[in-house]
């Protein structure tokens, strides 16, 4: 049996095939891309196998078609007709505080989830879209929502409240429910098999750093504190997100700028991080190279950035009182070694210390990068969201 994983963004379709019979073992991924935008395309993967190419993409409907023609192309040989796919799993930002599990998703809990949408306005309808265009092309396939909310949803009422009125913050939901929960599960448990030692004995600093990125503080088997809150603007400087900022740039900006609401959430979230300061791009590849190159304002964005990761972590030691394992994860972080190494740089006498010709070597790969010196191992983990959330749809339907 197969199942097939779906991530809906506001413009983009990812999706990825799993066999069910041997613990979920991939099959065939790819991505709907800018829909609804000048130059869409689709990029579809089959063990190794890649085409790519533009296509006009005028809507969600029209990418979810092309998803399953593609899927369904005899040549490819993955699948005769959509029958054969057994459950579809679907990646939600948000669970609202609601949705604590992996559910199957029902008529009710898609009402529920319309409720929310106020908490994550630019990840959930595009979410719910996913679920509405999979059941027209799909009617009888069980779906499934996983949410990256569950991982942290232990969390210590004194991490996750904010200072201010109480009764906002338990009328209203406004409070800390962190994020990138699927991929924090993946590499915990990953890492704690690379150690060897059980997941609830440890503690560990997780880093996914890609285009949206977060830290979260572990220990003894839950999320303990993370660094994007209410929403996934909070937090690190991300590709295109501030990250942390004084709130009253929002005043201010609407004051002496006369700038909207709108304008100011179009500003921090889509032209900000890296992108506002580098003015290059979001792309920390490219931002480095010209950083090499001498490039002042690319250099001060490589330099923002592994400094206000740095200072997470330094905060988050001091919550968990000691470290086990840094773990880094996710495009940035997975296959770039420069920004590991600014990361951890001057933090032996906290026991971190890099192996530099470990990390040079790991790149795009899993890895331990750390001296022989340091007294917390440092792995590196490329994560694998799609394969938690397929299993988690196997859970929950029992097609295991």
């Amino acid at each position: 049996m197969k199942i097939l994983i779906i991530n809906s963004g506001s413009s983009s379709i990812k999706y990825k095939l799993y066999e069910t019979g041997d613990g979920g073992s991939y099959l065939a991924d790819g991505i709907v891309a800018k829909i609804g935008e000048p130059g869409s395309y689709i990029r579809h993967n089959v063990r190794g196998h890649e085409i790519e190419y533009e296509v006009s993409v005028p809507n969600h409907s029209k990418g979810f078609e092309l998803m399953i023609r593609l899927l369904t192309d005899p040549g490819y040989k993955i699948l005769r007709n959509v029958s054969e796919i057994a459950a579809v799993g679907h990646r939600f930002v948000q669970g609202g505080g609601v949705f604590e599990e992996s559910v199957l998703i029902t008529e009710e809990v898609i009402k529920k989830m319309e409720e929310y949408v106020h908490l994550a306005p630019l990840h959930t309808p595009p979410n719910l879209i996913g679920i509405r265009e999979t059941k027209k092309l799909m009617p009888d396939v069980p779906q499934v929502a996983v949410f990256d909310t569950f991982f942290h949803k232990d969390m210590p009422m004194k991490a996750y409240l904010y200072p201010m009125p109480l009764t906002y913050c338990t009328k209203y939901g406004i409070r800390k429910y962190g994020f990138h929960g699927t991929s924090f599960r993946y590499v915990s448990r990953e890492a704690s098999v690379m150690l060897g030692r059980p997941l609830n004995e440890l503690k560990m600093i997780l880093c996914h750093l890609g285009n949206g990125a977060s830290i979260s503080a572990f220990s003894n088997g839950r999320s303990v504190d993370t660094s994007m809150g209410l929403t996934p603007l909070e937090g690190l400087m991300m590709g295109t997100r501030t990250g942390d900022i004084d709130p009253g740039v929002v005043f201010y900006l609407s004051r002496e700028l006369n700038m909207s609401i709108d304008e100011i959430d179009d500003l921090l979230n889509k032209k900000s991080g890296l992108l506002g300061i580098s003015g290059l791009g979001n792309d920390m590849r490219s931002i480095i190279k010209k950083a090499d190159e001498g490039d002042e304002k690319c250099n001060l964005a490589v330099e923002m950035y592994t400094y206000r990761v740095k200072k997470y972590i330094g905060a988050y030691i001091a919550v968990l009182g000691k470290l086990d394992a840094l773990v880094f994860t996710a495009g940035v972080a997975e296959n770039n070694p420069v920004i590991r190494a600014k990361i951890c740089e001057n933090l032996d006498y906290l026991g971190i210390e890099v192996d530099e010709e470990k990390n040079k070597r790991t790149v795009g790969v899993r890895g331990e990068i750390s001296s022989e010196r340091s007294a917390v191992r440092i792995l590196v983990i490329p994560t694998d969201e799609e394969k938690v959330i397929a299993l988690d749809t196997m859970r929950v339907c029992k097609l295991q």
